[in-house]
């Protein structure tokens, strides 16, 4: 895992060292006075215990020991931590004195400081209550002063943990759980909390508090090399930043990448996938062992499963008397039980199988491709076996292409996971729509594989399209199946792409559609993955409104394929009639729907685009069309912050600018000079006149960081050169805008010279920048 990077352990024990050494000097300077040393009562001299010991340091303590907990307990010091020190006394009348000369030149150092002082008793009583303080003295380390308190403040706590262990570790699983919660999962997070995030730093120790207890075993070493890594980031993180910080924010991720000796920050990202997965990995493993532990005693019969794989336990083991080492089909049988029944596999098992288990032939016997297949169609059960498989090395050996993908971070705001998890999760997410696909293994192998392009140059979906083929003949499917693969994941982005970037009423979009996909059984894999890929990549990519879309080009392009007219140009529905009846213009303001219907006319999208900008509502998708002489705009919005604007208020805004009688610009204008500009570097817009998209007009994408009146500045870019927008599809993904326009002139043409469509392109770039 860790490769050439360089490692700060010996910085870090360094420097602990040095601060207990500074520490022991504090604390022997803090015993004593300018006149000799401190008595019991805080009288100099009166101690003759004291003086019987002035030869040495034990008794220059005089009852007091100094206690770390915390990463300087840990010897995890980085250059930015807090010390967390505990003062013990065994009830000295002058101890609050010491600790204030203790702690007043830390202070004055500069140092981040978390200080309590406590006899032995006050101690295990304060960790009895305060699950914070149990966990630091469990793992305290003794500086300096008398070493019995210390020996003895632990192994009170200590034991206490040990005979409270039901109520403490359901509470510690209670605050993994919120840290999870709050902070998301290190390994899939764009900027990652090295500490409390899902597989980080406090999981580790976590499971280290589980093992204190004698309930679980201690992290192995595949844990602690991961463990180290994260202590190497956040030392790197804090030379960087020049402070203690935990989060990995984008703009400082290069720079932590070159402390560690890495390529870049993609390199960085890729490590720390690795180590956060793989502590999440043995996290759960520990938790089960809890869980076992407090449930009783194991149940002793044996559930088979499938063949040579039983359940024993709560988890999937192998049947007696099977050898792995004469079936190679067996680890993936026992992996597709495991996700059908809901199960996971148990540890040995998995290590057995993984050491043991024979390639498979190639092609694959069909009883390998069913069991892959099953595994698949278990659905989200089916991931955390998947995981298993991983974290045992099992899949790169039976997918080579799979070790190119792994852990690969995707560095963008609107995939939730890794290029491998988000696999696993859309096959997962795939298999609800088995029953509505003629091939149901061929959708679900395709899901997995939809993008394994993304680990080799170039365009994934072509680069995929070539590996998929390979693969699919590695599993022995036949070679039209493997056909249809290749072209499942070389157009696996058509349908959410055409459908939001392309007029659906212009019949050169469907027909280029249908000629693709070639077949009916192509386009209901195609419909079905569309769903499955956008919900696992996030939010942001999939919505209802990209959902209907969708659906009607399947529709569209079906009837197409079938030999059947294509259905009409859609009229107004009810409610948008209803609307049009106001003549002038009408709007109608529903949570984050907002529907402007009017006479069609030259800047009505990007007006009330406008006004929306100006209300502080971003546009993260849009459509645009006309019926008639009526034009529909839909638009989905949310407010930047806060409430929502007042519905009355916007509406009143939205006519009157339908109306010409307010001048958005003006506010736009305003506002812009109030905005921050983006904290990190972006890439530069792109202007893209599509060819050959469309008959009728000239297809106008555009490529742009998101802000505030993006849509009016375009729009407004497209009136300056005399173009009317026909149609539109508009869209935010994360931060950035992909905005398709079908513009046309004022002769209601496409754009055919040379010089016109070199002017629109400048124009519409000089707005953007």
């Amino acid at each position: 895992m860790r490769g050439d990077t360089r490692s700060y352990a010996a910085a870090r024990r360094e420097r602990a060292a040095n601060v207990d050494r500074w520490l022991t000097d504090l604390l022997r300077a803090a015993c004593g006075t300018p006149y000799g040393r401190v008595g019991r009562n805080g009288d100099p001299g009166t101690d003759s215990r004291a003086d019987s010991r002035a030869g040495d340091d034990h008794g220059a303590f005089g009852g007091v020991a100094l206690v770390a907990v915390g990463s300087l307990g840990r010897v995890e010091l980085a250059p930015g931590s807090d010390l967390d020190l505990v003062l013990l006394h065994d009830g000295r009348d002058d101890v609050a004195r010491i600790a204030d000369r203790l702690w007043y030149p830390v202070w004055d150092s500069g140092a981040g400081l978390d200080h309590s002082v406590r006899t032995v008793e006050e101690a295990t009583v304060v960790a009895e209550k305060d699950l914070k303080a149990a966990l630091g003295l469990i793992q305290a380390r003794h500086v300096a002063g008398d070493p019995e308190l210390t020996r003895a403040a632990r192994e009170s706590v200590l034991t206490g943990w040990r005979a409270d262990f039901r109520r403490r570790l359901a509470e510690l699983r209670e605050s993994a759980d919120t840290r999870a919660g709050a902070s998301g999962e290190l390994a899939f997070l764009l900027e990652p909390d090295l500490k409390d995030a899902r597989g980080g730093m406090r999981d580790v120790q976590a499971m280290q508090a589980v093992a204190a207890a004698w309930v679980a075993s201690a992290p192995g070493p595949r844990v602690r090399e991961a463990y180290e890594l994260l202590l190497d980031v956040r030392h790197g993180l804090h030379l960087v930043t020049a402070k203690g910080a935990d989060r990995l924010v984008l703009q400082e991720q290069d720079a932590v990448a070159g402390t560690l000796g890495l390529l870049d920050a993609e390199a960085l990202m890729r490590r720390l996938a690795e180590a956060g997965r793989t502590v999440a990995h043995a996290f759960d493993a520990t938790w089960r062992t809890v869980d076992r532990s407090l449930s009783g005693p194991v149940p002793r019969g044996r559930r088979p499963l499938a063949d040579g794989v039983v359940e024993h336990g709560g988890e999937v083991v192998l049947a007696r008397g099977v050898d792995p080492r004469k079936d190679p089909v067996l680890v993936l049988r026992a992996a597709a039980a495991a996700a059908e029944a809901g199960l996971p596999l148990a540890p040995a098992t998995m290590s057995a199988l993984a050491a043991q288990s024979p390639p498979l032939p190639v092609p694959w016997p069909d009883e390998a491709r069913d069991a892959l297949v099953a595994l698949l169609g278990a659905g989200r059960a089916a991931v955390p076996v998947w995981e298993e498989l991983d974290q045992a090395g099992v899949l790169v050996r039976l997918l080579p292409d799979w070790e190119r993908v792994r852990h690969r971070p995707q560095r963008n705001p609107v995939h939730r996971y890794t290029v491998d998890r988000h696999l696993i999760e859309t096959a997962a997410g795939a298999a609800s729509f088995t029953r509505e696909v003629s091939r149901p293994d061929l959708l679900l192998v395709s899901a997995l594989l939809h993008d394994i392009g993304k680990g080799r140059p170039g365009d994934h979906s072509a680069t995929g399209a070539v590996v998929a083929r390979d693969i699919g003949a590695r599993m022995g499917f036949s070679l039209p199946d493997v056909e249809t693969l290749e072209t499942v994941v070389r157009h696996h982005l058509l349908l959410p792409e055409t459908a939001t970037r392309r007029d659906l009423d212009d019949p050169v979009t469907i027909s280029r559609v249908a000629e693709a996909v070639g077949s009916r059984e192509v386009l209901e894999l195609l419909a079905a993955l569309a769903v499955a890929d956008g919900n696992a990549t996030g939010p942001a990519a999939w919505n209802s409104w990209k959902a209907s879309l969708v659906a009607d080009l399947v529709r569209r392009v079906r009837s197409v394929l079938s030999g059947t007219p294509p259905p009409p140009a859609p009229a107004l529905s009810a409610a948008q009639a209803s609307l049009a009846r106001h003549g002038g213009g009408a709007v109608r303001v529903h949570g984050g729907a907002v529907t402007v219907v009017a006479p069609d006319r030259v800047g009505l999208l990007w007006n009330a685009a406008g006004v929306l900008a100006a209300h502080r509502m971003v546009v993260r998708a849009a459509s645009a069309a006309s019926a008639g002489s009526t034009a529909v705009i839909e638009f989905s919005v949310i407010p930047e912050y806060g409430s929502p604007p007042d519905p009355a208020t916007l509406e009143a805004d939205l006519r009157l600018v339908l109306a010409g009688r307010l001048d958005i610009g003006q506010r736009l204008a305003r506002r812009a000079r109030s905005m921050r500009p983006p904290r990190v570097p972006v890439a530069p817009p792109r202007v893209t006149l599509v060819d050959d998209a469309s008959n009728t007009a000239t297809v106008v994408e555009v490529r742009a960081h998101d802000r505030p009146g993006l849509l009016w500045r375009i729009g407004r870019a497209f009136g300056d050169c005399g173009l009317d927008v026909r149609a539109a599809r508009v869209e935010t993904l994360g931060a950035e805008a992909v905005d398709v326009f079908y513009v046309v002139d004022r002769a209601g043409r496409p754009l055919t010279d040379e010089a016109q469509r070199a002017l629109v392109r400048d124009q519409v770039l000089a707005a953007l920048r």
